[in-house]
C-alpha cells in the first residue's frame, strides 16, 4: 500500500473504560477501521487527562483510575477517512473525533511491510 504525499489523521478520544457491546470501544474502533481497509490505526493510553466532565483521571498511584483517557488515531488518504467519519460517529456518540492533514514521508519497508491494494 502506498500512501505518498498528503493524508488525513483522525483521532477518537475514548475512555478506557468505554465499551460497545462487550468489547472495549478503542478495540471495536480498531477492528472497524480494519474491515474498511483503512491504511494503520493505533491506541494510545494516556497517563493523566480530563474531558468533557472535566474530571481528572489519572494512572498515579494514589489515585488509580479505571478510565484513562485513550486516543484511537487513524491515517489514510483524506477520502477513506472521512468515508469512515460516519460509522465512528455511530460508535462513539458525543465524543471528541479530530481531523488533521499530515504528510507522510515513509509508510512500509523494503522488506514488503506494506501490502498494495487491489
Amino acid at each position: 500500500m502506498s500512501l505518498p504525499g498528503g493524508a488525513l489523521r483522525l483521532t477518537a478520544y475514548v475512555g478506557e473504560s468505554d465499551t460497545f457491546g462487550h468489547r472495549p470501544l478503542y478495540s471495536e474502533i480498531v477492528h472497524r477501521a480494519h474491515a474498511a481497509g483503512l491504511a494503520g490505526a493505533s491506541v494510545f493510553r494516556g497517563i493523566e487527562g480530563f474531558g468533557a466532565s472535566s474530571r481528572v483521571h489519572t494512572a498515579r498511584l494514589l489515585s488509580l483510575s479505571e478510565d484513562l483517557p485513550v486516543a484511537v488515531v487513524i491515517v489514510d488518504a483524506e477520502e477513506r477517512v472521512r468515508a469512515f467519519v460516519p460509522e465512528l460517529a455511530e460508535l462513539t456518540g458525543p465524543g471528541l473525533v479530530t481531523l488533521e492533514p499530515v504528510e507522510i514521508v515513509r509508510h512500509g519497508d523494503a522488506a514488503g511491510g506494506a501490502e498494495p491494494r487491489g
